[in-house]
């Protein structure tokens, strides 16, 4: 009989799974459900081998996505029974402070997740729903929730702790939460691995650039620091997110513009970063593009958040006390050798080099052979971390 674990993380419209089988950790299938709650029926795009299928399915919610999924796998005849999906494990973006790592789903752990969807309002809500459809519809299959902040739970005070009245963070829990925990825990264990080298012996930072981006510092296998914080909303200018800026600009702009804590809010989450300083998009691709044309405001967008994610890895460096590994992972990250090129620029002097031929032709390692660093571009694979935190808990 098989065992099979899917992964799933649910969007405000949209539900990704992957499908693995074990012990093998072998994906055998993979899609997503599109345009979910936006017209009586939902586009899934899907594959089963490297051929990309697209079909249109009935329904409207969340859950209807679930039991199409069911039913496609037992059509597809991925299983014989649903009693072969031995578990489901969901991302889950926000565990505050209650988790410290991944955890199965019980009544208590739901509560607690449903309790915290104030500090993700974007994210929690939504990915409940995933686990409520699960629990509707394959109700004796355990359920793990990944958290995308567990992994910086092993931030120091000092670096979790903003400088503001203490008396905030014991009543209202304000602090450095961090986010694409996932991501950077994954990539850092498969850079280790290409390595030939444990990760707890290496300082490494890595850079998950995309439409969101984070920097993570990790030392010891831990995450020691963080670029976003309390919200996704700080750190590097991303591409609609302005990132880390003073935070006398809110107050100014509610005082002499009249802008209400909404309006400011929509200004900074949704018309900053790349959209916000070109004027062009918010698409790091349609910047790029624009950057090759000479278009003044490409250049300047391209040049400050390249500039940002240089500072940052310089104040990581500093922070582990030295670099074994860099990494760049995610949309940007994996398919922009410029991006990657002019973040590492003017770094070499503490080792961070990067060869031009190695980066154009997108090897996995891009540093310069005498490079004391490795520069490396290291695919991420957040489905396969969440399968694989999903089988060990079940397993345990």
């Amino acid at each position: 009989m098989k065992e099979l674990i899917i992964a799933i993380n649910s969007g405000s419209s949209s539900l990704k799974f992957q499908v693995y089988e074990f012990p093998e950790e072998k994906m055998i299938a993979k899609g997503l459900f599109e345009r979910i709650g936006l017209a009586t029926s939902m586009d899934l795009t899907y594959s089963l081998d490297e051929a990309k299928n697209r079909r249109s399915v009935e329904g409207e919610t969340h859950e209807d996505a679930v039991k199409f999924l069911l039913e496609f796998l037992l059509e597809q005849k991925i299983v014989a029974d649903l009693s072969e999906i031995t578990g489901v494990g969901h991302r889950v973006a926000h565990g505050g402070e209650f988790f410290k790592g991944s955890c199965l789903v019980d009544d208590e752990a739901l509560e607690k997740i449903k309790s915290l969807a104030h500090l993700a309002p974007l994210h929690n809500p939504i990915n409940i729903m995933g686990i409520e459809a699960f629990k509707n519809n394959l109700p004796a299959c355990p359920q793990v929730a990944v958290f995308d902040t567990s992994f910086h739970q092993t931030m120091p005070e000092e670096n979790f702790l903003y400088p503001i009245p203490y008396h905030l963070y014991e009543e209202e829990g304000i602090r450095r939460f961090g986010f694409h925990g996932t991501s950077h825990q994954y990539v850092a264990a498969e850079a280790a691995k290409s390595l030939g080298k444990n990760v707890e012996d290496l300082k490494i930072i890595s850079c998950h650039l995309g439409n969101g981006g984070s920097i993570c510092a990790i030392k010891n296998g831990r995450s020691v620091i963080t670029s976003m914080g309390f919200t996704p909303l700080a750190g590097i200018m991303m591409g609609t997110r302005c990132g880390d800026i003073d935070p006398s600009i809110v107050t100014y702009l509610g005082r002499e513009k009249q802008m209400s804590f909404a309006e400011i809010e929509q200004m900074m989450n949704q018309e900053s970063g790349f959209k916000g300083v070109s004027g062009i998009s918010s698409d790091a691709r349609d910047i790029e593009e624009a950057f090759e044309q000479g278009n003044p405001k490409a250049i300047l967008a391209m040049n400050m958040f390249c500039g940002r994610v240089k500072q940052t890895i310089g104040s990581y460096a500093a922070e582990l006390g030295g670099l074994d590994v860099l990494i760049f992972t995610a949309g940007i990250g994996e398919n922009s050798p410029i991006i990657r090129q002019l973040a590492c620029e003017g770094l070499s002097f503490f080792g961070v080099t990067v060869d031009e031929q190695r980066n154009n032709s997108r090897q996995s390692m891009i540093s310069q052979e005498d490079g004391q660093v490795a520069v490396m571009v290291v695919p991420t694979n957040e489905e396969r971390m969440i399968v694989r935190e999903t089988n060990q808990l079940i397993a345990n």
